[in-house]
């Protein structure tokens, strides 16, 4: 058991109604105890209460903050150790000196995701759903908390823990034909190893199809806004973001950086890269511009390549039909309420007509389409969850891919005749890259580095 206490700003700094403080240990109640001034000592009071009271600086009896304080004791609570939270009056002052006076209490500041480690390591929860809490925190959409919260609740751990039991009973079943093979047991045959592993091979695949979507939800699509200047790409954005992101005029080349914002288009996570007209310029600062959008295009998910439709396609715009042709794309050709010069034929003839969306962003016509072409390039049209376990997280799908060529490995080894003892070797190491995914073999250094990840205080 972790002995010594922690605590940490467990809010995001700055001005606001309240701050909370979070004391985890087990000097946590007796830190607290000594700089908080209410009605009864905290020592003695019942676990899951709320106190009114002061803090005050214990020698000098200075008042610092008027506060509540929730007490939580071990092993109901988040750490599974006694815990206390303060909740002060936000901003950066009061805040700081409740903190500094804790840990002058026997107390020293928490690392990034040490109050979540410590649920971990003491059994609450497993590495999979401490992993969720990151995804939680950082949910971008409604389904992309749905997912993170059913992961939090251990949705994922259960399937793993499944397979892992029937692996384990796979494993059995081989010691005992290898150890006893004189006795009187149930016979291990090929023919048991290869259904075996064809269920478990199941069981990974259709956690694995699920991936996709899931990584999408969880990180969102990186999506570049690409075509020339002055055909819409900013006003695209404003109209996905909701908001006057990107400045729209009449000038060509106005934006000359890439802006980013973060929206949710049809419940789809969507990163979206405003990118500086493509063309040939002489504008130094337009020019750094320009190769700014070119480095967009390779690290784009998505590519919204944006014409204006009252217009005649242009060499650069050709060129850059040819480069996408064989991309995620989808083409927008705007300013629909314009008389129309636009040669769509041309379009056609390299993109599928689901992927060609035509728009007035002036008179906002055009994004219920938008919507549908995006939705059908990376979800077959549907965003749809269910009840199902989704698969999120990098680390997790590239363990199940590894578990999956283990056990793909032991199955042609049972029908290609090969002694069992050898494919027992490979149906452990299934075994095991599973328990990775749920904490139950990794290694010391793996789960610092996944705490890093956390936010001080979490």
């Amino acid at each position: 058991m972790i002995q010594d206490t922690i605590a940490a700003i467990s809010t995001p700094m700055g001005e606001g109604g309240i701050a909370v403080i979070r004391i985890s240990g087990d000097e946590a109640v007796a830190a607290a105890d000594r700089i908080f001034f209410g009605k009864s000592e905290l020592g003695v009071v019942p676990s899951h209460t709320v106190h009114y009271g002061f803090i005050k600086h214990p020698l000098t009896l200075e008042r610092v903050d008027e506060v509540l304080v929730t007490v939580m004791k071990a092993p109901k609570s988040f750490t599974m150790e006694d815990v206390v939270e303060i909740s002060c009056h936000g901003g950066f002052i009061s805040v700081k000196k409740v903190l500094d006076l804790l840990l002058e209490q026997q107390v020293r500041l928490a690392e990034p995701g040490e109050f979540t480690k410590r649920a971990y390591l003491n059994g609450r929860i497993d590495l999979s759903q401490a992993e969720a809490v990151i995804d939680l925190i950082r949910a971008k959409s409604d389904r992309a908390h749905r997912i993170a919260l059913k992961q939090a609740e251990g949705s994922l751990s259960t399937n793993i823990k499944l397979l892992r039991h029937n692996l384990v009973e796979l494993m059995a079943h081989i010691e005992v034909n290898i150890d006893y093979p004189e006795h009187d047991v149930e016979e291990m045959t090929n023919a048991f190893i290869t259904n075996s592993c064809t269920q478990a091979l199941g069981k990974i695949e259709q956690l694995l199809n699920t991936a996709n979507q899931g990584k999408i939800l969880r990180e969102g699509i990186v999506t570049a806004i690409i075509g020339k200047p002055n055909v819409g790409k900013s006003s695209l954005m404003n109209t996905l973001a909701q908001e006057n992101r990107a400045i729209v005029t009449e000038i060509p080349g106005t934006t000359r950086d890439v802006i980013e914002e973060f929206v949710t288009v049809n419940g789809i996570p969507l990163k979206l890269l405003d990118t500086a007209g493509i063309r040939e310029t002489s504008d130094i600062v337009e020019r750094i511009g320009v190769e700014k959008s070119k480095g967009a295009l390779a690290d784009a998910d998505l590519i919204l390549l944006v014409f204006n439709g009252s217009e005649k396609l242009e060499s650069d715009e050709l060129s850059l039909i040819e480069q996408l042709k064989d991309k995620q794309t989808i083409v927008i050709v705007n300013k629909l309420d314009l008389p129309q010069q636009i040669e769509n034929d041309i379009l056609a003839g390299h993109f599928p007509a689901e992927r060609i969306v035509m728009m007035s962003l002036l008179e906002q016509q055009g994004i219920a389409d938008l919507e549908k072409a995006i939705a059908s390039l990376f979800f077959s049209g549907q965003v749809e969850l269910n009840d199902q376990t989704y698969v999120s997280n990098v680390r997790h799908i590239a363990l199940l891919k590894k578990a999956k060529i283990a056990i793909d490995d032991a199955f042609e080894a049972a029908g290609a005749g090969v002694p069992i003892d050898l494919i027992q070797i490979d149906i452990r190491n299934a075994w095991e890259y599973l328990g990775e995914i749920i904490g139950d073999s990794v290694g010391e250094s793996l789960i610092d580095q996944i705490f890093s990840q956390f936010c001080l205080g979490k």
